[in-house]
């Protein structure tokens, strides 16, 4: 089983990425862990295991700084997505990515999590101890140069082309709890629908 969990910085891709996990018996990768190791290793060097969520980090002077690397060199994003469509390829997981909704092409639950930037403000603020205002004008220029990477390097509107995913959640009004809930029901009625062929 692949379920792939996307959804814009502070919507809670993370948590319910490793919640689904969990309850699936599936091992979790985080792909902004993927990246943030290919500031110091190569791609052949990567470490899955290793690759942990980065709560706080992106929105660092570090994190930025990275950020706008990432904008004029788009060779970490083409490696690290090389090396999570081999991990998708080999099953039993579930990504947190931003990319692999629109380019894993085989049979996955694609789950996109559908949340205001004024919420996802107040949850990164309140999680990390930041000023409200501040974050939320981080995040709405991460998303834009996220967004921006993504298009020049493979054509698609991250947050705005919905055609991939299985489930496209409003958690605007939903805490964790209803959140996880939501998605396994929705991701147990798919599995009902799939054929397997061992």
């Amino acid at each position: 089983m692949i379920v792939i969990v996307s959804g814009f910085a502070g919507s809670g891709k993370s948590t319910l990425a490793e919640r689904l996990a969990k309850k699936q018996g599936l091992k979790c990768v985080h792909a902004s862990g993927l990246l943030r190791q290919l500031q110091e290793r190569t791609a052949s060097e990567l470490k899955a295991d290793e690759a942990k969520a980065n709560t706080g980090w992106w929105e660092s002077r570090e994190g930025k700084a990275y950020l706008e690397r990432r904008l004029k060199d788009s060779s970490m994003d083409q490696a690290l997505d090389a090396e999570l469509l081999r991990i998708a390829k080999a099953g039993d997981v579930v990504l947190d990515s931003w990319t692999m909704p629109w380019l894993f092409k085989g049979n996955a639950f694609k789950v996109w999590l559908k949340t205001s930037l004024d919420v996802r403000a107040k949850r990164v603020a309140g999680r990390d101890k930041l000023d409200e205002k501040e974050v939320q004008a981080n995040l709405a220029e991460r998303d834009e140069k996220t967004a921006t990477i993504y298009r020049k390097i493979y054509g698609f509107e991250l947050g705005k082309d919905l055609k991939p995913f299985s489930l496209v959640l409003d958690t605007d009004k939903l805490n964790e709890k209803q959140v996880f809930e939501a998605c396994v029901d929705a991701l147990e009625k798919w599995l009902k629908t799939q054929r397997f062929v061992c």
